[in-house]
C-alpha cells in the first residue's frame, strides 16, 4: 500500500504548532520528516524575520535548511506586488527591516512620506511602528497607492495571551481608507501557489496544524492538506469545520506521513464505526474498536483512527456536504472508543 509521502513530490510546511511551539520542537516532527524524504519548504505567514533567521532556528532543531527553502508572508507580499506595480516603483513600508530589506532587494525605492507619491503600501508585522507610521500608509492609500499586507492574523499567540496582530492594523488602515488590502499570507493561496513553483512540484502536500490558515490555505490553492493535530486545532475543531477548512487527510503528527494513505484518510478507522444518535440531535457515538490494531496500543493515534471515523459520518451528512454541521457532542460506546475519545484535545 502506498505511504502518505510516496503518494506527493513535495511538502509544504506550516511552522509553529507544526514543526516546533514556541521555541521547542514538536515531537517526531524531524524524524518523521526525515524518513519521508520529501522536498521540503517552509511557509510561514511572520513577515518580521527573515528566511535566513527561520533558516538558522530550523538548523538549530536538526533540520538542514537554506534560506531559500522558506518563504514569509513578506516574500509573497513582494512576488505579488510585481503583478499589480511597476518595477522600481516607490513603495511605503510599514514593516520590520527584514521586509524593507526584501523590497529594497526586489528593485523598489523605499520612502517614508505619503507625498512621495508611493505606488503601493506594503504592510507586515511590526512591534515598533507607531500611529504616525500607521497615519502615514493611511495617508498614501487613500491616495491611490495600492494596499498589500503579508497576512490578516487578527491575533498573535504570546504566553501572555493574544496580542494584536497583522490583520487588527490592516483593519485600521482599512477602516480609515475604504479600501480592502490585498493579502499574500495563508489562508489565500499566493504562498502556497508560489512555494510549489519555487520547487517545480506538480502534486504537493500542504502540512499544517491550524484549520484556517494552514489548511483553508492550501484547499484554497487547489492542494491536497495535511493536519497534524499537534498544535492550534483540536479534534473537535476538525469535527466542525466547514468544507472549506476541512483537510485532506489527517495524522497524529508527522511520522504519520510514513504509514499507509488510506491510515490517513477521513474513513470508518481501527475498527471504529460512528453514527448519529436518533434519540438526541447533535450528537455522534462512536463504538467498536479492534484492540489488535496497533494505533490503539497509542493514544494519539487511537484519537486520531477515531476522529477520521466521525468526521467521514459528519462531513458526509447531507447537512455536512452543505456547511458545517453542529456537534454537540461524540459519545463513546464500549472501552476502546471511551478510551479513544479520552485521548481527544477538545
Amino acid at each position: 500500500m502506498a505511504s502518505v509521502a510516496s503518494s506527493y513530490d513535495a511538502a509544504l510546511l506550516d511552522l509553529d504548532g507544526t514543526i516546533y511551539e514556541g521555541g521547542a520542537a514538536i515531537p517526531n516532527a524531524l524524524e518523521g520528516l526525515t524518513e519521508a524524504a520529501l522536498p521540503m519548504v517552509f511557509i510561514t505567514n511572520n513577515a518580521s524575520r527573515a528566511p535566513q533567521t527561520v533558516a538558522d532556528q530550523l538548523n538549530g532543531l536538526g533540520y538542514d535548511v537554506h534560506a531559500d527553502d522558506v518563504m514569509t508572508s513578506a516574500q509573497a507580499a513582494i512576488e505579488m506586488a510585481a503583478e499589480v506595480i511597476e518595477p522600481g516603483s516607490n513603495v511605503f513600508v510599514l514593516g520590520a527591516e527584514s521586509f524593507k530589506q526584501l523590497a529594497r532587494e526586489a528593485g523598489y525605492t523605499l520612502v517614508d512620506s505619503a507625498d512621495d507619491n508611493p505606488a503601493a503600501v506594503f504592510q507586515g508585522l511590526n512591534r515598533e511602528m507607531t500611529w504616525k507610521q500607521m497615519s502615514e500608509a493611511a495617508l498614501a492609500v487613500s491616495r491611490g497607492a495600492r494596499f498589500l499586507v503579508s497576512n490578516l492574523d487578527t491575533t498573535l499567540p504570546s504566553e501572555r495571551g493574544f496580542l494584536v496582530g497583522n490583520g487588527s492594523v490592516a483593519a485600521a488602515i482599512s477602516t480609515t481608507t475604504g479600501v480592502a488590502p490585498l493579502s499574500a499570507g495563508k489562508p489565500k493561496p499566493p504562498m502556497f501557489i508560489k512555494a510549489a513553483e519555487r520547487m517545480g512540484a506538480k502534486s504537493p502536500l500542504a502540512i499544517g496544524d491550524r484549520l484556517d490558515t494552514d489548511i483553508a490555505g492550501g484547499n484554497a490553492a487547489k492542494m491536497d492538506t495535511f493536519m497534524v493535530v499537534t498544535g492550534v486545532s483540536t479534534h473537535m475543531d476538525v469535527v466542525a469545520a466547514p468544507p472549506e477548512h476541512r483537510p485532506t487527510l489527517i495524522g497524529a503528527d508527522m511520522t504519520a506521513l510514513n504509514r499507509e494513505l488510506d491510515q490517513a484518510r477521513p474513513a470508518p478507522q481501527a475498527g471504529f464505526t460512528a453514527r448519529h444518535d436518533d434519540a438526541e440531535a447533535g450528537v455522534i457515538v462512536l463504538s467498536g474498536g479492534d484492540t489488535e490494531d496497533p494505533r490503539l496500543a497509542n493514544p494519539a493515534e487511537a484519537a486520531v483512527a477515531a476522529l477520521l471515523t466521525v468526521v467521514d459520518v459528519v462531513w458526509n451528512s447531507e447537512a455536512g456536504r452543505a456547511g458545517a454541521v453542529e456537534v454537540a457532542q461524540v459519545r463513546a460506546e464500549g472501552p476502546a472508543a471511551e478510551a479513544a475519545l479520552a485521548a481527544w484535545r477538545k
